[in-house]
């Protein structure tokens, strides 16, 4: 049982964040497009960064701890597997903080009290001429 470890750290981390999506609506899984476009470069990056350093025998994973599961080039499945994990519950932490919060980030649209206290900051920046 050893083997499935580090799996199921993940498991249990993203069973844990999972919870914000229900119940604080973080709202990620439904705009997986998003999901998608955010995880692509940290996977990408991450696992090169992971291929790189298995090569040089500066990395190494305790084989008692994972299945033994490659997914590429020497790096198990569990490595790959965190890194769309872990960033996963980051953003459903993020996004549940922002959603109790009202906090607008991103893409999306602000409050109508964000819009008019940025109407405002500009007007006074201009001397009021513009709205």
């Amino acid at each position: 049982m050893k083997q499935f470890a580090y799996l199921g750290v993940l498991a249990v981390c993203l069973l844990g964040t999972g919870l914000l999506e229900v119940f604080l609506r973080a709202r990620v899984y439904r705009r997986w497009l998003r999901l998608i476009l955010t995880l692509v470069p940290v996977v990408f990056i991450f696992t090169h960064w992971d291929i790189y350093a298995i090569s040089q025998n500066h990395w190494t994973f305790d084989s008692d701890y994972v299945t033994g599961k490659i997914a590429v080039a020497n790096v198990p499945l569990e490595e790959v597997c965190f890194f769309i994990a872990i960033p996963i519950c980051s953003i459903l932490t993020l996004e549940a903080v922002r959603s109790m919060r009202s906090w607008p980030v991103g893409d999306e649209q602000a409050s109508q009290n964000t819009h008019e206290l940025n109407t405002s900051v500009d007007s006074n920046r201009t001397g009021g001429d513009e709205q």
